[in-house]
């Protein structure tokens, strides 16, 4: 036999199998995409999530409203208040400086020697 032969018979084959894929795609009901991510928020007597959500979604209109500016800073104050326990919110996460105010034991400390590849 041929070599010819055989190349146009694969090639028909190839294109067979091509379009009964395709035929078997398009007869395949298609489902809805969901575009919007819904957000379930639970009513906890807390007006600050809902305060910097609809702050967020006001873009740079936001910055000169004092009600998000204000939300803003209650959302620092309770992040970075000295009592703000992060421990509860990152329990994974190892505090990188003790209470003596060094840097613990548990993390290396890695000091740079030099600048590298001078």
């Amino acid at each position: 036999m041929d070599t010819k032969l055989f190349a146009r018979i694969g090639a028909v084959a190839f294109v067979a199998i091509a379009l009964t894929t395709t035929a078997l795609q398009l007869r395949e009901e298609r489902k809805p995409e969901l575009t919007e991510a819904v957000t379930v928020n639970e009513p906890d007597g807390d007006p600050l999530p809902e305060m910097l959500r609809l702050c967020s979604e006001l873009g740079q209109l936001a910055e000169t409203t004092n009600e998000c500016r204000l939300a803003w800073a209650e959302n620092r104050h309770r992040f970075l208040a000295p009592g703000a326990r992060p421990m509860e919110r990152f329990p994974q996460a190892s505090p990188m400086i003790g209470n003596s105010g060094r840097p613990s034991q548990s993390q290396p400390v890695v000091v740079p020697s030099g600048t590298g590849g001078r």
